[in-house]
């Protein structure tokens, strides 16, 4: 059991959108947050990001499986190794290949024992299976983390964190509580498809990673059809906590197959926009501010069409001095320290679970056992 008092943690996160590897030091104590620390990126080659998106929903012992894994396991030492010498422990999610809370359960790619072995630290990971096994979802994991950055900026009325990965995600919180445990503190979902429709549409036609600015769905124009279509989907309907696997809204890749490549982005713009939109409507009260962080936000058709939709300000999280290539990251560095502490890692309204409770085991390097 770590000690408490704050120490240099170091996160990773490798997200559904499959671009590479974020690695950030945070120092925390678990509920604090005390400094930033180094961040780096590592991006999967387009040969990786192949062998990955191969593994996509496939479970431990399938074909193709072990090489995802290599791939991701190689990739995180890569970027972990220079950062390590200078954290206690680390935080390692692995690649989520699969996720079905409510049938086989939920598959992050990566062994930790493997980066315990080559970092030489701790490492803690397999953070989602105990919270699956005690009736959770699994996911999303960072709102405890997101309520120790609204506490951070010194935030006193609810606000939301909204993450914009593959798969999007919203934190509703309160930081007038005394814990993100606490009831009433946390409440959080995934909201449905957001970059990773638009980024598949865009590899798949134009041999591109991402509609670079919105450019491209800046041309085009919003097929409603398809939108109401969306909107009918029984996921919208469903009361939080929720979550997703990043193929549940593949649909709207064949939805939009006829539509000219504008059309498809502006369109699949508006799908992610419309299902955050949706998601707020389940929020416990009014929030302040929706602060976004993760690819996404980088997207400025996307940013608008939330913001139309919204009667608060959505704003990047750099607008209160955060990092929001890096955030889910530092969740990680965060979680580790708190699973390291004892301390739960999710609760009720974060996850579904029946009760408060820590995920994720410890890997220590043989040496230093």
């Amino acid at each position: 059991m770590l000690k408490p008092g704050a120490v240099w943690a170091l996160g990773t996160m490798s997200g559904t959108s499959l671009d590479g590897v974020d690695a950030a030091l945070l120092k925390t104590d678990g509920e604090t947050i005390h400094d930033f620390g180094e961040t780096a990126y590592r991006p999967y080659t387009a040969e990786e990001r192949e062998t990955l998106r191969a593994a996509l929903g496939r479970w431990p012992g399938e074909e193709g499986v072990e090489t995802a894994a290599e791939v991701v396991e190689t990739a995180h030492a890569a970027v972990m190794s220079p950062l390590a010498a200078g954290a206690g422990l680390a935080g390692f999610h692995g690649q989520t290949l699969a996720h079905d809370p409510r049938g086989q359960g939920t598959h992050q790619a990566g062994d930790g024992a493997v980066l315990a072995e080559v970092l030489q630290i701790p490492v803690v990971w397999d953070f989602r299976s105990t919270d699956v096994a005690l009736g959770g979802q699994g996911a999303p994991l960072a709102p405890f983390y997101h309520f120790a950055c609204a506490r951070l900026i010194g935030a006193t009325e609810p606000l939301a964190f909204l993450n914009l990965g593959g798969v999007g995600n919203l934190t509703w919180l309160d930081p007038a509580k005394p814990a993100p445990e606490a009831p009433g503190a946390c409440l959080a979902f995934d909201t449905g498809p957001a970059n990773a429709p638009i980024d598949d549409l865009l590899r798949q036609r134009l041999g591109l990673t991402r509609d670079e600015g919105g450019a491209l769905a800046r041309k085009g124009r919003v097929d409603e059809a398809i939108i109401e279509r969306l909107q009918g989907q029984g996921y919208f309907r469903k009361v939080p906590p929720k979550s997703l696997d990043r193929q549940d809204f593949h649909w709207l890749l064949d939805a939009v197959a006829d539509l000219s490549d504008a059309d498809a982005a502006a369109t699949l713009a508006a799908a992610a926009a419309t299902s955050v939109v949706l998601g707020a409507e389940h929020f416990p009260a009014p929030v302040t501010r929706i602060l976004a962080a993760g690819g996404g936000r980088h997207n400025p058709v996307l940013m608008e069409m939330i913001a139309a939709g919204m009667d608060c300000p959505v704003e990047p999280v750099e607008a209160v001095g955060l990092d929001g290539d890096m955030l889910e990251a530092q969740a990680f560095a965060h979680l580790a320290v708190r699973v390291a502490r004892g301390l739960p890692t999710s609760c009720p309204g974060t996850t579904g679970v029946a009760a408060a409770v820590g995920g994720g085991r410890i890997s220590r390097p043989e040496r230093s056992q």
